[in-house]
């Protein structure tokens, strides 16, 4: 028995290193959106620096690993056994959440998802433990429920505290700078980078070092008395240094960006590192305990001396940091939670990746409407001073960056700032909502949310929020589950749970990583955004359309084949492929519109005034074309899904050269615009028309015969099939028009 729980012990190490990977991946996004959405320095460099203080924190990090070992339970009333499953379900259900949220590029907290499975897991147990007990234990005396209650009260916290002062505060920082800030910054530059430096060293006194391994109380008494002296001093020194290195040339908003980073990401390490591996050590502790003096009996032995402190052992730390800055470098993951902040806050419209909800469709009207009352109450002095101020033609944003530097040292310096106040006046502040919520604040003040743009990056925000209380009752609800599988299963239960969760955990892995190679980039809208040359962003804008349609036309095709063959030959399937693929396609079409138009506000006013009416016109022609294949689809699904006559065979026979001669058409559409002979589009509108000919003269046909079919039941099908070859004509009419739009962008 004692050799199972030494394979339990095992197990929990396997799966930190796992925890570690997944939750680097979602932690990231607190310390990397800045400097990557800022450009602040190449890519490479950023990780270099976070992953400098990913290891830092992590090897001198005391190991105050409290919460895993008594801040949800109480351990003196749990057998060593108890214990081992709940902190088994804890780790399987840890990895299998994070992952989940990472590969939907969602941040949330690991804080609120180690918390809140330790709760469940313990919940469980506790509630199999009061079933039975005799002794007059309650929930009380089991679980400590305070701490769960802090950290939901901890998600309003962050979430109203960090969105207002980041709005405030970058509000009050493009007053002072504007967007042409590289001008405004004389005498300016050596004060903002001394506050913003001493305002980080502050951050780290308080946040980021005070739980290493050389603080000792000493250290942190003298440190408490003399706060003052040394905030004082550093901002005498930085200010002075920084005015400096200002005539020197150098980017003092990059020096705090970096800094920033650095210090951010030290603090995560150090502070965060309980979330992945406090539950493996507390299991490491408990193991060696209970063979100490457990006697071999794991249920009848008390885990009373887990209330006492954690001392972890230097190798671990050392080793968790490795891990984690392997994760940081490596994890496509990490990149994509990133980018879902950076995407949300970035300065000009881009690549909205989320929809419109009816919430933020009325929180933007209703924005709109005091916005509106609060420009017709404001002096006009006033007004068109503070216009001034937010002037967008001045904006100085590196190449391809989603923001500039101000609001960057703002979102480090400001995140920093508030997480140290709420740990000095001990408030559950969360780093990920505090950094994330900082972020759209200040991008909502630099009036980063347009007209445009501010009711998908609200759906966006709420989504995110919306998570993160998913987060808490998903991470109970699972880890409930599997505790009590595990605790009424057994050992084998417990290993087959633990098995299960790597195996999603990798499976997921494989299945992102496929998603990844078959998805294509948007790299020529992003290259078409970041690009300040009109000439080059037509040419990327011709090159963004050819594409799409290439994608456009193929997915008709294949919807076309689907459908038909469904019809056909009664399959179903094929048809409820066919309808998902347009209905996706739905969305897909309204996304590439909206970047393509965006797209022709960029090029010269020249080829904008000659291009638009061709623009729109295939533009038209591809939501037509995909409404035609909707109009195909529907009476031939509900036909087929209802068990209705089947398409006589005869009919079939003759639709199929029809259906052949479509395909035909499509693919060399296909054919002309991916190698670019626009002069064969001619020869082929004359293909479409011969076509059309062709299933007018079926069509005329079918009528004829309807009108002679005495047999009802085939009057149904009849019609179903007129409905296809008439959408099918249409289609054919539609792809000659974008065909003739092409070839006139083409010329430009």
């Amino acid at each position: 028995m004692d050799t199972i729980f030494l394979g339990f012990v095992i197990f929990l190490f396997l799966l930190a290193i796992f925890d570690l990977w997944v939750g680097v991946s979602n932690d990231a996004v607190n310390f990397l959106n800045s400097a990557i959405g800022a450009k602040a320095a190449k890519f490479r460099t950023i990780i270099i620096i976070a992953a400098i203080g990913v290891f830092c924190g992590a090897s001198m990090s005391n190991g105050m690993m409290d919460i895993a070992r008594h801040g949800i339970f109480r351990p003196e009333q749990f057998y060593f056994y108890e214990l081992m499953y709940i902190f088994l379900a804890v780790m399987v259900t840890d990895i299998v959440l994070l992952d989940i949220f990472n590969s939907l590029g969602m941040p949330t907290s690991t804080t609120v998802s180690m918390v809140f499975e330790l709760l469940g897991a313990s919940f469980a147990v506790a509630m199999v433990k009061l079933a039975s007990d005799a002794t007059g234990l309650t929930f009380a005396d089991l679980l400590n429920t305070e701490k769960a209650l802090s950290v939901i009260l901890g998600i309003f916290i962050s979430v109203a505290i960090a969105f207002f002062f980041g709005a405030l505060v970058q509000y009050l920082a493009r007053i002072i700078f504007t967007f042409n800030y590289k001008s405004k910054m004389r005498w300016k530059a050596g004060l903002f980078g001394g506050v913003a430096v001493t305002a980080i060293i502050y951050f780290m006194l308080i946040k980021g070092v005070k739980d290493l391994s050389f603080m000792t109380p000493e250290n942190k008494q003298w440190v408490h008395e003399h706060t003052a002296l040394i905030m004082t001093s550093c901002l005498v020194f930085f200010t002075v240094l920084m005015q400096i290195l200002y005539w020197c040339k150098v980017n003092i908003f990059k020096v705090v960006v970096l800094i920033g980073t650095f210090s951010l990401a030290m603090a995560f390490a150090g502070n965060d590192l309980v979330n992945f591996i406090g539950v493996p050590l507390a299991g490491f502790s408990s193991y060696q305990d209970y063979m100490a003096n457990g006697a071999g009996d794991p249920t009848g032995f008390l885990m009373g001396s887990l209330n006492g402190p954690a001392k972890t052992p230097l190798i671990f730390l050392v080793a968790a940091g490795v891990v984690m800055v392997f994760s940081l470098a490596t994890s496509k993951k990490a990149h994509n939670v990133v980018k879902t902040s950076v995407d949300l806050s970035r300065q000009d419209t881009g690549d909205e990746v989320f929809g419109s909800s009816r919430v933020a469709r009325s929180l933007v009207r209703w924005f709109t409407s005091v916005s509106a009352w609060v420009v017709d109450v404001t002096p006009e002095r006033v007004r068109h001073w503070v216009n001034n101020r937010f002037n967008q033609d001045e904006i100085q944003i590196e190449n391809g960056a989603a923001f500039d530097m101000v609001r960057a040292a703002v979102n480090l310096v400001l995140s920093g700032l508030l997480i140290a106040l709420g740990t000095s006046l001990k408030l559950p502040l969360s780093t990920t909502y505090v950094t994330f919520m900082v972020a759209m604040g200040s991008s909502l003040a630099d009036r980063a949310w347009g007209r445009e743009s501010a009711v998908f990056r609200i759906t966006g925000v709420l989504s995110v929020i919306g998570g993160w209380f998913i987060t808490a009752g998903a991470a109970f609800l699972i880890s409930f589950i599997i505790a009590l599988i595990m605790y009424f299963g057994g050992v084998w239960a417990s290993i087959a749970i633990v098995v299960l969760g790597v195996g999603i955990l990798i499976r997921s892995n494989i299945v992102y990583r496929k998603k990844s190679k078959t998805e294509k980039k948007d790299t020529t809208f992003s290259e078409m955004l970041a690009t300040k040359d009109k000439a080059e962003a037509w040419k990327l804008l011709h090159r963004h359309i050819v594409e799409n349609r290439c994608i456009f036309i193929s997915d008709m095709m294949q919807a076309y084949n689907s459908i038909t063959d469904g019809f056909m030959y009664e399959e179903l399937r094929s048809l409820r492929k066919g309808d998902a693929l347009l209905r996706q396609e739905k969305s897909v079409l309204k996304n590439v519109r909206r970047k393509e138009t965006l797209g022709m506000h960029r090029v010269p006013k020249e080829v904008a005034i000659e291009m638009n009416t061709w623009f729109h016109l295939g533009c038209n022609s591809c939501e037509q074309i995909m409404y035609c294949m909707r109009r195909i689809c529907e009476p031939c699904l509900e036909h087929v899904d209802n068990n209705f006559t089947p398409l006589p065979q005869k009919f079939v026979d003759e639709f199929l050269p029809v259906r052949n001669g479509v395909m035909l058409l499509f693919e060399q559409a296909l054919t002309i615009l991916r190698n670019g002979r626009y002069e064969e589009t001619i020869e082929l509108r004359a293909d479409c028309e011969k076509m059309k000919d062709l299933i007018s003269r079926k069509r005329k046909n079918l009528v004829e015969e309807i009108q002679n079919e005495e047999r009802s039941e085939y009057i149904s099908v009849l019609y179903v099939y007129l409905n296809l070859l008439q959408e099918s004509q249409e289609s054919i009419s539609l792809l000659r028009h974008m065909l003739r739009a092409d070839r006139k962008l083409n010329q430009a």
